[in-house]
């Protein structure tokens, strides 16, 4: 057997058949190329998760029958791809004699006017379905097909069958400005950056005026903040962005409760009560220790309370029902969620909690609905007032001339006992988390809690889930960066109750999934960044750009063997970068604050010194690139502490040689911060997620003075050298 090859034998066993057929790896190969094979346990683990019974011999051969059975009793795919300027040709299962016909209803319900031509099959690859032969023929839909989610309906004999057919372009299309040039913008945690006018945490109208102020003190034209998916709708409220209760709704702790239009014309003992619980919290944007989000909460909502049981003129009423109207059902799930969490608390982990009982449509749940019919609009009214604030900072950034605006970040999946996962069980698998396979940085491999999508749904539902999710990444911003874009292709399976070493690969229809970005960024005048790093495949990596997907070119990352590449050598699709929030900012990196952190929280697995020196090897050759490419004076990088800044400053200059579209400089690195925003591997032992922005001395930056600081101005002219 090859040392990166199953055996045929292995390929043989039924187990490993049903598993490929499924779309699950049976193998894979590590970060350090290292093979391995997966465990019987686990595949049977990942498939039940998929609701596929391989539980002994039989249910895996019953199993096997059952899904091809199923999918040539079908006469088409739920799901088709089209690509716009290309014919495509649609597989259509037929009896051996039988001849398809076709029609397409175009989104907007228009019939399209085109015929669709049949294209009959040869009969080599029949497959006997009840006694009768299935044969394989193709409906032709034409290049011009329009871009849309339209419907194809299939005729064969007397039955008729639908599918979803998503015609989308064939890759995500550079900006005019990025065809022969390049954009640039700022990098920003939001609720690490407060005004003086903040409750203690940065908010939205704190977003329109970075925006702003980003654009016309410095020229950038984007920025990229934190996940600002929905959380918990009271404390105790999660810190980590990455872990949101509903992806397809905004985070309504941003708020600003005086940019709310009803605060103008509230009665002055209301707004008296409302400055009051404002002074309450304002002490907190002076904190450079710690982000307070439960006290800011406590305080905020009360104050939105307020405002939401005051009067709403005839045309803001309507304002408020459209939206709602317009929303839906994801709305829905949201506010009755938060309404269950408000009066029932928190569902915790074991199995007797409310939302482990109780289904969206249980008596108990429509009961709390007529019960608090008030608290239920608060929550609809909170994210009416959200979206319009949200969106108001992008309106204010495109009006200030920004190209992209908001570059908003896209987590790869959903809080486990959020409101997504309870009302829309369906779409997701049951019985297994997503994490990653064991690397040089977790040796045990990572359980990120989140469950995954099941792609069997996504298909059979025409991939509404993530056709909306898209869309309403959109609806907020000009580009949307999209974490661990691997999952587009595949996603790491951890089965309950076993340790994220034990977990599978299960694979997803990367081309589907990139088309609907490609559709959304199309209708958006959009750009998509797809955060790539760590090992990605060869196939990853050429799909991503032939789809023309920006991927991630980080700085500290671009080595190879010991050796730091040379910026004019990076890839031209791609954000380039100095860091990621992942790591601490340029001068806390300089003085080996991963190294004093891990140490101190005992995440490293050998002795401090041997971690130690590898991280100053890797300085060093960081340092030398630097010289080497004219970045930085030799004789300044002698003394790193003594012209920290400098080297710094020579980072951002690298940045500048490379080809890549769009550029980011991180506000931490331009005022001097050294904390990291996130430790990898740490819950609350590091208060992830919860470091206010500060200066190299420790003391706050608030967004009044931001741009107007030296420092920060000094990164702008680097990064709009070119």
């Amino acid at each position: 057997m090859s040392e990166r090859m199953e055996s045929s034998e292995r390929l043989a066993r039924p187990l490993i058949q049903l598993a490929k057929l499924a779309g699950i790896a049976t193998s894979y190969v590590g970060m350090s190329h290292d093979y391995h094979e997966i465990n019987d346990n686990v595949l049977v683990a990942v498939l039940a998760a998929l609701g596929i019974d391989a539980s002994g011999e039989g249910a895996i051969e019953r199993s096997i029958k059952h899904i091809q059975d199923e999918r040539h009793a079908r006469l088409v795919a739920p799901t088709v791809l089209h690509r716009v300027g290309e014919e495509s040709h649609v597989p259509v299962n037929v009896g051996m004699l039988d001849m398809p016909s076709a029609t397409i209803t175009l989104e907007n319900g228009e019939a399209y006017e085109h015929t669709l031509l049949p294209d009959a099959g040869d009969g080599s690859k029949a497959y006997m379905l009840n006694g009768q032969f299935v044969s394989t023929a193709s409906i032709v839909i034409p290049a011009d097909l329009p871009e849309g989610y339209h419907t194809l309906h299939v005729t064969v004999g007397e039955r008729t069958e639908d599918a979803t057919l998503i015609s989308a372009p064939p890759r995500v299309e550079l900006l005019d400005e990025m065809r022969e040039g390049r954009l640039w913008g700022w990098m920003a945690q939001l609720y690490s950056i407060r005004s003086s006018d903040s409750w203690g945490v940065g908010d939205f109208e704190d977003l329109a005026v970075l925006l702003e102020n980003a654009k016309s003190k410095t020229g950038a034209d984007f920025t990229l903040v934190n996940p600002l998916h929905a959380g918990e709708p009271v404390s105790m409220l999660t810190p980590s962005p990455y872990l949101p209760v509903a992806r397809g709704m905004v985070n309504f702790t941003y708020i600003r409760p005086e940019s709310i239009e009803e605060y103008q014309t509230l009665p002055d003992d209301t707004r008296r009560q409302i400055e009051q619980l404002h002074a309450s919290v304002e002490p907190l944007n002076g904190d450079a220790q710690l982000i307070d989000r439960d006290a800011m909460w406590q305080a905020k909502i009360q104050a939105l309370w307020l405002i939401f049981k005051a009067d709403r003129t005839a045309e803001r009423q309507r304002e408020f029902e459209e939206f709602c109207a317009q929303v839906g059902e994801e709305l829905e799930a949201y506010a009755t969620w938060c309404l269950c969490y408000d009066k029932w608390g928190a569902p915790s982990e074991d199995a007797d909690n409310w939302e482990q009982r109780l289904a969206k449509d249980s008596p108990e749940v429509m009961g709390l609905r007529q019960q608090f019919p008030d608290t239920l609009e608060f929550y609809h009214w909170l994210e009416w007032v959200a979206s319009e604030q949200l969106d108001r900072a992008q309106s204010r950034a495109k009006a200030a001339g920004m190209r992209i605006g908001i570059m908003a970040d896209m987590a790869v999946g959903v809080h486990p006992l959020g409101s997504e996962a309870w009302w829309y069980p369906e779409r997701f698998a049951k019985g297994a988390t997503v994490g990653a396979p064991p690397d040089m940085f977790n040796q045990q491999g990572q359980d990120w809690s989140q469950p995954p999508f099941n792609p069997i749904a996504l298909e059979r539902t025409g991939y509404k889930a993530y056709r909306d999710l898209v869309h309403n990444m959109f609806a907020h911003a000009g580009a949307v960066r999209i974490d661990h874009i691997l999952g587009l292709f595949r996603l790491w399976w951890v089965p309950a109750g076993l340790k994220p070493i034990d977990g599978a690969y299960v694979h997803y229809d990367s081309e589907v999934m990139l088309g609907i970005l490609a559709l959304e960024a199309s209708r958006a005048d959009g750009v998509v960044v797809g955060e790539d790093l760590g090992v990605v495949p060869d196939y990853v990596a050429d799909s991503l750009s032939s789809h023309g997907l920006l991927g991630c070119a980080v700085e500290w990352f671009e080595q190879k063997d010991g050796m730091f590449r040379a910026p004019a050598d990076w890839r031209e699709y791609a954000l380039a970068s100095v860091n990621t929030h992942d790591l601490p900012p340029a001068a806390g990196y300089l003085e080996l604050e991963h190294v004093k952190l891990r140490e101190r929280l005992g995440l490293l697995e050998g002795p401090k010194e041997v971690f130690e020196r590898s991280a100053m090897a890797e300085q060093d050759a960081m340092i030398e690139m630097l010289v080497e490419h004219g970045y930085l004076d030799a004789e300044l990088a002698r003394d790193r502490k003594a012209n920290q800044t400098e080297i710094v400053m020579a980072q951002y200059r690298a940045l500048q040689d490379s080809p890549c579209k769009l550029l980011a400089a991180s506000i931490t690195d331009a005022v001097g911060e050294k904390r990291a925003q996130n430790q990898p591997g740490t819950n609350n032992e590091y208060p992830n997620w919860r470091i206010p922005l500060a200066d190299a001395r420790g003391q706050v930056v608030t967004l009044d003075t931001l741009f107007d600081r030296v420092d920060v101005r000094n990164i702008a002219t680097i990064m709009r050298t070119k």
